[in-house]
């Protein structure tokens, strides 16, 4: 029954979802060009917010929990798995006070609506994996904006999304950069559990009641602590609490 009732639902989905992205692209360009970055910033949060509701028409269970765990006052090192291309938008919403900040591949800064444009004006950092000295340059510019304005940004240290939600192991090369242009930063492990099973198998439909849970684990001081170290500790946290280790 859910396989038939995912049919018709995908498609009233994806209606819905391309045509927020659509509005809200008009949207952000006109915050941004009248208001400035707070109120492009909202915009953004809004669309995401709307995005996530918008998994109700595929029955989804979602939770937010332990985002009172954050602390306020310096910027954050949102360390996150990767389960699917899902992930951004429980970010941007979860951690909105904390004006979450991305680091993305080159190719999804053109052509998709809503969301190059936010990745290219709204403070993220745009990486060209076959140059490293320009992802580490750009990585470093990001960093010292979340510094100087106490933002957060979030990290994807397994770098791409897993098979079936079982987690890869974590590169430190990132969150060590980060931490040099970050020095006053916290370690936020966050975990994302069930946006896999959205669309398993990489199929186009999207599955029917699934329970999305969006987790904020204790955060980390980074303090006397190597990289590898911390990616070590974060990798191991966030599997105990996928059921994984």
């Amino acid at each position: 029954m859910k396989k038939l009732l995912s049919y018709p639902l995908t498609a009233i989905f994806y209606i819905v979802f391309g045509l927020l992205l659509l509005i809200f692209h008009v949207v952000q360009v006109i915050c941004l060009n009248v208001w400035g970055y707070s109120a492009h910033k909202r915009s953004v949060e809004i669309l995401n917010y709307l995005i996530i509701k918008s998994f109700y028409i595929v029955g989804s269970r979602i939770r937010f929990r332990g985002f009172d765990k954050l602390p306020t006052g310096r910027p954050l090192i949102i360390v996150s798995n990767h389960q699917s291309a899902w992930d951004i938008p429980p970010v941007v919403w979860g951690f909105r006070c904390h004006h979450p900040k991305f680091i993305s591949k080159a190719e999804l800064a053109k052509n998709i609506p809503s969301v190059s444009y936010n990745l290219r004006h709204g403070g993220s950092a745009i990486i060209d994996r076959k140059n490293g000295s320009q992802a580490i340059r750009e990585l470093i510019k990001l960093g010292e904006r979340v510094e100087k304005n106490k933002w957060a940004v979030c990290i994807f240290p397994e770098g791409t999304r897993s098979e079936k939600g079982k987690m890869k192991s974590f590169q430190p090369g990132g969150i060590r950069t980060l931490l040099k242009a970050v020095p006053s930063a916290i370690i936020v492990p966050f975990v994302i559990d069930g946006n896999w099973k959205l669309q398993p198998n990489k199929s186009a439909l999207i599955s029917v009641g699934v329970t999305l849970n969006y987790t904020v684990l204790d955060p980390i001081e980074p303090a006397n602590q190597t990289a590898e170290e911390l990616v070590t500790n974060i990798e191991t946290v966030i599997k105990k609490a996928l059921g994984q280790s």
